[in-house]
Protein backbone atom coordinates (compact mmCIF):
# COMPACT_ATOMS: atom_id res chain seq x y z
CA UNK A 1 0.00 0.00 0.00
CA UNK A 2 1.17 3.88 -0.58
CA UNK A 3 0.74 5.72 2.35
CA UNK A 4 1.17 9.45 3.42
CA UNK A 5 2.13 11.11 6.09
CA UNK A 6 2.26 14.93 6.98
CA UNK A 7 3.67 16.25 9.50
CA UNK A 8 3.24 19.70 11.16
CA UNK A 9 6.07 20.71 12.37
CA UNK A 10 7.60 24.11 14.26
CA UNK A 11 9.39 24.76 11.11
CA UNK A 12 8.11 23.26 7.99
CA UNK A 13 4.76 20.93 6.87
CA UNK A 14 6.27 18.02 5.68
CA UNK A 15 4.34 14.96 3.12
CA UNK A 16 6.38 11.61 3.24
CA UNK A 17 5.19 9.53 1.15
CA UNK A 18 5.95 5.48 1.59
CA UNK A 19 5.34 2.29 -0.24
CA UNK A 20 4.83 0.28 2.63
CA UNK A 21 3.05 -3.25 4.46
CA UNK A 22 2.80 -4.65 7.67
CA UNK A 23 6.33 -6.57 8.38
CA UNK A 24 7.95 -5.04 5.37
CA UNK A 25 10.13 -1.45 5.21
CA UNK A 26 9.09 1.51 4.36
CA UNK A 27 9.97 2.54 1.46
CA UNK A 28 10.11 6.19 0.77
CA UNK A 29 8.52 7.44 -3.00
CA UNK A 30 8.38 11.28 -2.32
CA UNK A 31 8.35 14.13 -0.30
CA UNK A 32 6.97 17.55 -0.71
CA UNK A 33 7.35 20.00 2.09
CA UNK A 34 7.23 23.81 2.35
CA UNK A 35 8.47 26.30 5.20
CA UNK A 36 5.89 27.57 7.24
CA UNK A 37 7.38 28.48 10.28
CA UNK A 38 4.30 28.24 12.14
CA UNK A 39 6.26 28.80 15.57
CA UNK A 40 7.12 32.73 14.37
CA UNK A 41 3.64 33.08 12.83
CA UNK A 42 2.42 34.29 16.91
CA UNK A 43 0.37 37.26 18.48
CA UNK A 44 1.50 38.64 21.33
CA UNK A 45 -0.88 36.05 23.29
CA UNK A 46 1.15 32.88 22.23
CA UNK A 47 -2.08 32.28 19.37
CA UNK A 48 -1.24 31.23 15.48
CA UNK A 49 -2.03 34.30 13.78
CA UNK A 50 -4.56 33.84 11.12
CA UNK A 51 -2.65 34.59 7.80
CA UNK A 52 -0.57 31.68 9.92
CA UNK A 53 -3.71 29.20 9.65
CA UNK A 54 -4.30 29.88 6.52
CA UNK A 55 -1.14 29.17 5.15
CA UNK A 56 -1.37 26.02 6.72
CA UNK A 57 -4.68 25.18 5.43
CA UNK A 58 -4.00 25.87 2.25
CA UNK A 59 -0.88 24.08 2.63
CA UNK A 60 -2.63 20.74 4.02
CA UNK A 61 -5.08 21.32 1.05
CA UNK A 62 -2.16 21.36 -1.54
CA UNK A 63 -0.52 18.22 -0.12
CA UNK A 64 -3.89 15.96 -0.08
CA UNK A 65 -3.85 17.03 -4.18
CA UNK A 66 -0.17 15.62 -4.19
CA UNK A 67 -0.56 12.68 -2.26
CA UNK A 68 -3.73 11.84 -4.93
CA UNK A 69 -1.36 12.14 -7.88
CA UNK A 70 1.20 9.92 -6.17
CA UNK A 71 -1.58 7.16 -5.71
CA UNK A 72 -1.42 7.47 -2.13
CA UNK A 73 -4.38 5.63 -0.52
CA UNK A 74 -4.48 7.09 3.46
CA UNK A 75 -2.97 9.86 4.67
CA UNK A 76 -1.75 10.18 8.78
CA UNK A 77 -1.95 14.07 9.54
CA UNK A 78 -0.33 15.24 12.91
CA UNK A 79 1.05 18.07 14.53
CA UNK A 80 4.05 18.73 17.44
CA UNK A 81 4.62 21.29 19.33
CA UNK A 82 3.78 24.58 17.39
CA UNK A 83 0.31 23.71 17.34
CA UNK A 84 0.51 21.71 20.57
CA UNK A 85 1.91 25.05 22.69
CA UNK A 86 -0.44 27.45 20.31
CA UNK A 87 -3.48 29.39 22.75
CA UNK A 88 -5.68 28.86 19.62
CA UNK A 89 -4.49 24.99 18.65
CA UNK A 90 -7.69 23.83 18.41
CA UNK A 91 -9.59 26.37 16.59
CA UNK A 92 -6.31 26.02 13.75
CA UNK A 93 -7.10 22.39 13.95
CA UNK A 94 -10.76 23.27 13.63
CA UNK A 95 -10.12 25.82 10.63
CA UNK A 96 -7.75 23.13 8.90
CA UNK A 97 -10.37 20.21 9.00
CA UNK A 98 -13.23 22.83 7.84
CA UNK A 99 -10.93 23.93 4.75
CA UNK A 100 -9.47 20.01 4.21
CA UNK A 101 -10.84 17.77 6.06
CA UNK A 102 -8.53 16.49 7.63
CA UNK A 103 -8.42 16.00 11.18
CA UNK A 104 -5.19 16.85 12.70
CA UNK A 105 -3.87 14.88 15.72
CA UNK A 106 -1.77 16.73 18.18
CA UNK A 107 1.31 14.49 19.44
CA UNK A 108 2.37 15.00 22.78
CA UNK A 109 6.35 15.56 23.54
CA UNK A 110 5.85 12.22 25.35
CA UNK A 111 4.34 10.71 21.90
CA UNK A 112 7.11 11.95 20.09
CA UNK A 113 9.65 10.53 22.02
CA UNK A 114 7.91 7.36 21.80
CA UNK A 115 7.26 7.32 18.27
CA UNK A 116 11.11 8.55 17.34
CA UNK A 117 12.15 5.68 19.79
CA UNK A 118 10.21 3.03 18.01
CA UNK A 119 11.78 4.04 14.27
CA UNK A 120 15.27 4.29 15.67
CA UNK A 121 15.01 0.77 17.52
CA UNK A 122 13.43 -0.60 13.86
CA UNK A 123 16.24 0.79 12.05
CA UNK A 124 19.24 -0.69 14.47
CA UNK A 125 17.65 -3.67 15.45
CA UNK A 126 17.59 -5.80 18.86
CA UNK A 127 21.39 -6.07 18.45
CA UNK A 128 22.04 -2.53 19.35
CA UNK A 129 20.43 -3.53 22.89
CA UNK A 130 19.95 -0.87 24.94
CA UNK A 131 18.96 2.29 23.28
CA UNK A 132 19.08 5.79 23.96
CA UNK A 133 18.05 8.48 21.65
CA UNK A 134 18.40 12.05 21.24
CA UNK A 135 15.98 14.58 18.68
CA UNK A 136 16.16 18.23 18.18
CA UNK A 137 13.26 19.83 16.61
CA UNK A 138 12.11 23.32 15.94
CA UNK A 139 9.94 23.31 19.20
CA UNK A 140 11.65 20.85 21.22
CA UNK A 141 13.98 18.08 22.49
CA UNK A 142 12.85 14.45 23.34
CA UNK A 143 15.40 12.53 25.07
CA UNK A 144 14.11 8.62 24.76
CA UNK A 145 16.17 5.42 26.36
CA UNK A 146 15.11 1.61 26.70
CA UNK A 147 15.66 -2.14 25.87
CA UNK A 148 12.19 -2.73 23.82
CA UNK A 149 10.13 -1.03 21.12
CA UNK A 150 8.95 1.25 23.59
CA UNK A 151 11.02 2.96 26.01
CA UNK A 152 11.36 3.24 29.98
CA UNK A 153 12.17 6.91 29.94
CA UNK A 154 10.67 9.48 27.42
CA UNK A 155 11.07 12.92 27.87
CA UNK A 156 10.14 16.12 25.86
CA UNK A 157 11.98 19.90 26.81
CA UNK A 158 11.38 23.23 25.15
CA UNK A 159 14.53 23.47 23.99
CA UNK A 160 14.16 23.55 20.54
CA UNK A 161 16.52 25.10 17.98
CA UNK A 162 13.86 27.15 16.58
CA UNK A 163 12.10 28.15 20.09
CA UNK A 164 15.55 29.40 21.58
CA UNK A 165 16.45 31.02 18.29
CA UNK A 166 13.66 33.16 18.56
CA UNK A 167 13.46 33.43 22.22
CA UNK A 168 17.54 33.92 22.99
CA UNK A 169 19.23 36.01 20.20
CA UNK A 170 18.96 39.54 19.31
CA UNK A 171 21.29 39.84 16.62
CA UNK A 172 23.10 38.21 13.80
CA UNK A 173 25.42 36.82 14.53
CA UNK A 174 24.15 37.02 18.43
CA UNK A 175 26.07 38.72 20.97
CA UNK A 176 28.42 36.35 23.21
CA UNK A 177 26.43 37.51 26.31
CA UNK A 178 23.29 35.98 24.80
CA UNK A 179 25.48 32.51 23.68
CA UNK A 180 26.75 32.38 27.59
CA UNK A 181 23.01 32.84 28.44
CA UNK A 182 21.48 30.40 26.51
CA UNK A 183 24.38 27.85 27.32
CA UNK A 184 23.63 28.25 31.29
CA UNK A 185 19.67 28.17 30.38
CA UNK A 186 19.79 25.09 28.24
CA UNK A 187 22.22 22.68 30.73
CA UNK A 188 19.97 23.77 33.42
CA UNK A 189 17.24 22.15 31.54
CA UNK A 190 18.98 19.02 30.41
CA UNK A 191 19.98 18.55 33.64
CA UNK A 192 16.41 18.31 35.13
CA UNK A 193 16.28 14.97 32.48
CA UNK A 194 19.36 13.09 33.50
CA UNK A 195 18.64 10.94 36.56
CA UNK A 196 15.19 10.08 35.18
CA UNK A 197 16.71 9.02 31.94
CA UNK A 198 19.71 7.72 33.46
CA UNK A 199 17.95 5.23 36.13
CA UNK A 200 16.02 3.18 33.38
CA UNK A 201 19.85 1.69 32.76
CA UNK A 202 23.18 2.69 30.48
CA UNK A 203 22.76 2.34 26.56
CA UNK A 204 24.86 0.48 24.46
CA UNK A 205 24.07 2.65 21.32
CA UNK A 206 23.51 6.19 21.71
CA UNK A 207 21.43 7.60 18.94
CA UNK A 208 20.52 11.62 17.72
CA UNK A 209 17.85 12.01 15.24
CA UNK A 210 16.83 15.15 13.03
CA UNK A 211 17.94 17.76 10.61
CA UNK A 212 19.59 19.79 13.34
CA UNK A 213 21.73 16.51 14.18
CA UNK A 214 22.68 15.34 10.90
CA UNK A 215 23.70 19.07 9.85
CA UNK A 216 25.79 19.06 12.56
CA UNK A 217 27.48 15.24 12.07
CA UNK A 218 27.78 16.69 8.53
CA UNK A 219 30.10 19.91 9.27
CA UNK A 220 31.79 18.03 11.52
CA UNK A 221 32.55 15.73 8.83
CA UNK A 222 30.30 13.06 8.27
CA UNK A 223 29.40 11.38 5.00
CA UNK A 224 26.80 13.67 2.51
CA UNK A 225 23.16 12.65 2.13
CA UNK A 226 23.90 11.80 -1.50
CA UNK A 227 26.26 8.27 -0.45
CA UNK A 228 23.19 7.14 0.73
CA UNK A 229 21.25 5.80 4.26
CA UNK A 230 23.25 3.08 5.05
CA UNK A 231 26.31 4.81 5.20
CA UNK A 232 27.62 5.33 9.22
CA UNK A 233 27.06 8.94 10.11
CA UNK A 234 28.34 10.11 13.09
CA UNK A 235 28.48 13.35 15.32
CA UNK A 236 31.44 13.33 18.36
CA UNK A 237 31.44 15.82 20.89
CA UNK A 238 34.93 16.27 20.25
CA UNK A 239 34.14 17.71 16.85
CA UNK A 240 31.16 19.32 18.03
CA UNK A 241 32.92 21.47 20.52
CA UNK A 242 35.75 22.22 18.17
CA UNK A 243 32.87 23.93 15.79
CA UNK A 244 30.71 25.41 18.25
CA UNK A 245 32.92 28.85 18.44
CA UNK A 246 33.26 29.25 14.57
CA UNK A 247 28.97 28.66 14.59
CA UNK A 248 28.81 31.65 17.32
CA UNK A 249 30.72 33.75 15.32
CA UNK A 250 29.43 33.39 12.16
CA UNK A 251 26.41 34.99 10.71
CA UNK A 252 23.57 32.81 9.31
CA UNK A 253 24.45 33.53 5.81
CA UNK A 254 28.05 31.99 6.42
CA UNK A 255 26.19 28.67 8.13
CA UNK A 256 24.28 28.15 4.99
CA UNK A 257 27.61 28.38 2.96
CA UNK A 258 28.95 25.00 4.82
CA UNK A 259 28.38 21.56 3.82
CA UNK A 260 24.74 20.15 5.18
CA UNK A 261 23.29 23.38 6.01
CA UNK A 262 20.37 24.82 4.60
CA UNK A 263 19.17 28.24 4.53
CA UNK A 264 16.04 27.72 5.83
CA UNK A 265 18.06 25.97 8.98
CA UNK A 266 20.90 28.22 9.12
CA UNK A 267 19.65 30.72 11.73
CA UNK A 268 19.04 28.19 14.08
CA UNK A 269 21.96 25.97 13.71
CA UNK A 270 23.73 27.86 16.56
CA UNK A 271 20.76 27.36 19.40
CA UNK A 272 20.71 23.25 18.15
CA UNK A 273 24.60 22.98 18.43
CA UNK A 274 24.37 24.82 22.02
CA UNK A 275 21.56 21.68 23.51
CA UNK A 276 23.23 19.02 21.32
CA UNK A 277 26.44 20.20 23.07
CA UNK A 278 24.85 20.12 26.57
CA UNK A 279 23.33 16.94 25.82
CA UNK A 280 26.26 15.19 25.38
CA UNK A 281 28.49 16.97 27.64
CA UNK A 282 25.31 16.25 30.83
CA UNK A 283 24.51 12.65 29.56
CA UNK A 284 28.53 11.86 28.86
CA UNK A 285 28.41 10.63 25.28
CA UNK A 286 31.51 10.67 23.45
CA UNK A 287 29.72 10.36 20.24
CA UNK A 288 26.16 9.90 18.56
CA UNK A 289 25.36 7.60 15.79
CA UNK A 290 22.98 9.43 13.23
CA UNK A 291 20.19 7.35 12.10
CA UNK A 292 18.06 8.35 9.30
CA UNK A 293 14.19 7.36 10.72
CA UNK A 294 12.59 9.57 13.04
CA UNK A 295 9.26 10.92 13.89
CA UNK A 296 7.34 10.64 10.76
CA UNK A 297 8.84 6.93 9.87
CA UNK A 298 7.78 5.72 14.00
CA UNK A 299 3.89 6.96 12.84
CA UNK A 300 4.04 4.93 9.75
CA UNK A 301 5.22 1.93 11.91
CA UNK A 302 2.78 2.17 14.67
CA UNK A 303 -0.05 2.26 11.38
CA UNK A 304 1.73 -0.73 9.75
CA UNK A 305 2.00 -2.61 13.26
CA UNK A 306 -1.78 -2.14 13.95
CA UNK A 307 -2.72 -2.92 10.57
CA UNK A 308 -1.15 -6.51 11.07
CA UNK A 309 -2.91 -6.97 14.25
CA UNK A 310 -6.86 -5.80 13.31
CA UNK A 311 -6.54 -5.14 9.55
CA UNK A 312 -8.13 -1.52 9.62
CA UNK A 313 -7.99 1.17 12.03
CA UNK A 314 -5.49 3.67 13.37
CA UNK A 315 -4.40 5.19 16.36
CA UNK A 316 -1.27 6.87 17.14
Amino acid sequence: MRLGVLDVGSNTVHLLVVDAHPGARPLPAFKHKKELRLAELLDGGGAIKRSGADRLAAFVREALQVAEDKGVESVLAFATSAIREASNGDEVIRRVHDRTGVDLQVLSGDEEARLTFLAVRRWYGWSSGRLRCFDIGGGSLEIAGGIDEGPDAAISLPLGAGRLTRGWFTADPPPDKEVRALRKYVRAQVATSVGQVMRVGSPDHEVATSKTFRSLARVTGAAPSSEGPYVKRVLSHTGLQEWLPKLAAASAAERAALPGVSEGRAPQLLAGAIVADAAMDLYEVPELEVCPWALREGVILRRLDLLGVTGSGFSL
